[in-house]
């Protein structure tokens, strides 16, 4: 038999992935691996865990406007075809589906249904459900499925089991991903005429809890099924370990935070420094009832911010904006508020490589905005910027002044103490709303300050279905908000920044950003083939949005702060990106440790 020369070898074929869906590289987990590497198989089953909520609920569908509803049912009643690792930034491996076919090109998606699949009727899954939800969640989701999906060109079912997609030219590279993540509905037991409506009749689901009681704003609770399909499935075992899980809701924190003092709910990530630091010398944690812990995840870590409302005319004007967020005294509020825990924010990406704070922009960022000269301040092309630092006094002068010159150039002048247009007259007045106490003393110290030069703020507090209401509806002039950030920032960015949501009811993009660059920016970051080309796009809509100024940056936490009851088991193997509470345990009573 003849021998190949080196030069003739052939070249190796690259593995076939079929079990998973990378937006980069391939999956860290082969196909046939058993189980996630932070779900541990042996974890205790049975009990109760019960989550703590604060707020109140009047629907439980969180896929459609209307509403304001718990992620309970997508999380635990219903399932995916795919599921992401919280151990890896980009990846989603194959639930409902058990094969995924995916074109290099990214033009053509294919899923097979896993066959022991059954809805909790014990009705299979089909390629059918897919379709019907592809379609529902098209016409009458969300503005994040509306968008997304729109992008598919065909989709079809060529046999019971098997459904395609064809994505149009591939640019949006994620499409199979939110594609793979959608909560399949059973086409036999919904109705789609009445989907978009409030409901408090849950989805038939095909996942492991099906909903057994709900007290309207106050309780929800799911039971395990005694049929569940993917008992033994690797993306499954260790996970929903508990029999029952609970939602319980609380009108305002300080009572969502007594009641978990009082052993009424099992797990609480703390978001309050003040509570974290004063608030649990008490005798469940003296005692070892309540146990802390302090978490560190890889995941960029967002940005929180008091949000301009751009379609108001007093906020329409880049320099008014920039004022405004001089104006806040993050070194006062955070040693005299929050015990000197946080950290400012200054990126919608802080603490990772997406993050444009401090780096200067590179050739690939500079190609990206050749076309949108000017989009970026050269202080934030350069890396340069920073948001403002006082002295902490409370009364900066000097970064007083400094506001006080952008609000003169943008036709703002003092008349008789209060900062008046120049135009025609109307002081420079607006509200701040709020939903928590927390929110409200901070507003309250911003708007004091503001109050120095002339500026009229209202904070108003509001409860959660009104606010929500409008937020739906963009009737607010500022709100605080929180974007989470993952490691895989992608379509979700599109609802955010938007121009086409910068209109639509519904939609997140609360600040209004309706900017070429931005869009363009944004179908790079969902185009990106490589790594690199991905982290060039995430800087440069980092620095585009940071150039508008559409927030006044506040501050955040580098850790996560968990607390939970002595008998919640944790892995011993943290995930990587995100806190999995799927994948907690509940201790049997007769184990549990002694004071």
């Amino acid at each position: 038999m003849g021998v190949l020369s080196h030069a003739q070898s052939p070249q190796p074929i690259p593995p076939v992935v079929d079990h998973a869906i990378a937006m980069h590289g391939e999956p860290a987990l082969p196909r046939g691996f058993t189980h996630l590497p932070y779900a541990d198989p042996q974890a205790p089953k049975g009990g109760r865990i019960v989550f703590g909520q604060q707020g109140t609920f009047d629907s439980l569908n969180p896929l459609v406007v209307l509403g304001v509803a718990p992620d309970a049912v997508p999380r635990y009643v219903q399932q995916s075809l795919l599921l992401r690792s919280a151990d890896e930034p980009f990846t989603a491996y194959g639930l409902l589906a058990s094969r995924v076919e995916l074109n290099e090109a990214r033009t053509k998606l294919a899923f097979e249904i896993d066959e022991r699949a059954t809805f909790s009727d014990g009705t299979p899954v089909t390629a059918d459900d897919v379709l019907f939800t592809f379609e529902m969640l098209k016409t009458k989701g969300k503005p994040f499925h509306r968008s997304s999906l729109a992008r598919v060109t065909k989709a079809q079912v060529p046999s019971p089991r098997r459904v395609e997609f064809e994505l149009g030219d591939g640019s949006n590279r994620e499409l199979p991903l939110v594609i793979g993540a959608m909560p399949i509905f059973a086409r036999h037991a919904t109705n789609a005429e009445t989907f978009g409506e409030t409901s408090f009749k849950p989805a038939l689901g095909s996942g492991p809890y099906i909903v057994s009681d709900v007290v309207p704003g106050a309780t929800l609770t799911l039971k395990r099924r005694k049929n569940f399909w993917a008992e033994d499935h690797p993306l499954t075992r260790g996970l929903f370990n508990a029999d029952e899980i609970r939602y319980d809701f609380y009108r305002d924190a300080n009572a969502l935070f007594e009641a978990f003092k009082a052993g009424l709910y099992d797990v609480r990530i703390e978001p309050d420094p003040t509570r974290w630091m004063t608030g649990y010398d008490v005798p469940a944690v003296r005692d070892g009832r309540i146990l802390r812990e302090t978490l560190h995840f890889d995941a960029p870590k967002g940005m929180t911010g008091l949000v301009f409302n751009t379609r108001r005319p007093f906020f329409a004007d880049v320099r008014v904006r920039e004022a405004l967020g001089i104006l806040f005294d993050f070194e006062w509020v955070n040693r005299n508020l929050f015990h000197g825990v946080y950290r400012r924010a200054g990126s919608f990406f802080s603490d990772s490589e997406l993050s444009a704070l401090g780096v200067a922009a590179d050739a690939r960022e500079k190609a990206l905005l050749a076309a949108f000269p000017g989009a970026v301040r050269d202080d934030i092309l350069a890396g340069t910027w920073s948001p403002s630092a006082t002295d902490g006094s409370g009364r900066d002068r000097e970064q007083a002044r400094r506001a006080l010159d952008l609000l003169n150039k943008a036709g703002f002048g003092m008349v008789d103490g209060v900062l008046r247009s120049m135009k025609g007259g109307d002081p420079l007045a607006f509200e701040i709303t709020v939903t928590n106490r927390p929110q409200e003393r901070l507003a309250l110290n911003y708007a004091q300050s503001l109050g120095r030069l002339g500026i009229t703020v209202t904070v108003r507090l509001i409860d959660d279905v009104q606010y929500w209401r409008r937020l739906s509806a963009f009737d607010f002039d500022m709100i605080q908000w929180t974007w989470p950030a993952s490691a895989s920032p992608g379509n979700e960015q599109i609802g955010r920044w938007g121009s086409a949501n910068a209109r639509r009811q519904g939609a997140l993009n609360y600040a209004g950003v309706a900017s070429p660059a931005v869009d363009a920016t944004l179908a790079a970051l969902l185009g990106a083939r490589e790594r690199e080309d991905f982290v060039a796009a995430a800087r440069t809509l980092d620095r585009l949005l940071l150039s508008g100024f559409y927030v006044v940056p506040l501050y955040y936490l580098p850790d996560t702060w968990l607390a939970h009851g002595r008998d919640i088991v944790l892995p011993a193997r943290k995930p990587a990106y995100f806190l999995s509470t799927e994948a907690l345990a509940r201790r049997p009573a007769a184990s549990a440790p002694a004071n």
